[in-house]
Parts: C-alpha cells; structure tokens; sequence
C-alpha cells in the first residue's frame, strides 16, 4: 500500500536557510522525531530525548518560529497549563544541483 506524501517546496532563501541550519541542529532534529507521531510536553521531550529542559525550551521556539512545530494547550484538572508540541512535518529533503539549493519539506 502507498500513501500519499504532501510536500511543499521552499522557495525564499532566507528560509531555506533557516530550515537547514535547523536541520544541522541534533537537538531540533530530536524534538522534531520525537514529536512526529503524537503530541508531546517539554518533560516528555526532556525525558525521551535526553535534552536539558532550557535547551528543549529553545528549540521548541525555534522550531515554532520557523513553523515546524504546532503547539496546543490543555489546562490540567489541577488548574495548571500544559503546551504540547507536535512536528508538522515527517521529513526535510534538500538537494545542491548545479549551483542552486533546493529544500522541499514533507508534511506531517
């Protein structure tokens, strides 16, 4: 059986800039796999990922700045506010051909 991939070619390239410096980055690599299949909270992320806290943290506005991460909040039966993170995309394909970078994203 075959699905069908939706993917979104880049075409700025301060934005594909951004999406490959991202890219080269190990932990918004981490947080990306980490919240590909479901939602996840910074502390699952930290405990999954092995990432301190303040560097999830970081990223996670990274990721979310450059629109790679969806974040949703819930409030806790006990009143408290929980955010979770969800990667929008599966994947980052990018290619350098004949002088010319080209950047296609995957989407989730």
């Amino acid at each position: 059986m075959q699905t069908l991939q939706h993917v979104f070619k880049v075409e700025e390239a301060e934005q594909k800039d951004s999406l490959l410096e991202i890219l080269s980055d190990k932990y918004c690599r981490a947080i990306l796999e980490s919240t590909m299949d479901k939602p996840k909270s910074a502390i699952e992320i930290t405990a999954e990922a092995g990432i301190p806290m303040s560097t999830v943290y970081r990223r996670i506005q990274t990721l979310h700045d450059n629109k790679l991460l969806k974040t949703s909040g819930i409030i806790t039966d006990d009143g408290k506010r929980l955010f979770m993170y969800k990667s929008k995309i599966k994947g980052i394909q990018s290619r350098y051909n004949d002088g010319k970078t080209e950047v296609e994203l995957i989407l989730n």
